[in-house]
């Protein structure tokens, strides 16, 4: 199962970004394990970031993603990917141990 978590930064120790569509970072985990770093490229600029985030993560074969705060269009857009939507707040390591229990 791939984990999506949005980054204020490219790394574990990184902070859970508060801007689902807007988050600088994607880190993707599969087992626990760092897989993949996007720097978000639609965290700058006009409408639609969150069905645009939702669908990069959908092409990641993402089933959950973890943010701060998803606006609703996220949120419906996820919906639709059947990815599962989880907020939390602290560091990415964090978010990592607290799904892994």
């Amino acid at each position: 199962m791939k984990i999506a978590i949005a980054a204020e930064g490219g790394d574990v120790n990184a902070n859970i970004s508060m801007k689902g569509g807007r988050a600088p970072y994607y880190l993707i985990f599969e087992d626990g394990k760092l897989v993949k770093t996007i720097r978000n490229p639609f965290s700058i600029g006009g409408g639609g970031a969150g069905f645009a985030v939702a669908k990069m993560l959908a092409n990641e074969q993402v089933s959950i993603v973890v943010s701060g705060n998803f606006g609703p269009n996220m949120l419906s857009a996820l919906q639709e990917n059947n990815i599962k939507p989880i907020q939390m707040t602290g560091t990415v390591q964090q978010a990592l141990q607290a799904l892994q229990k």
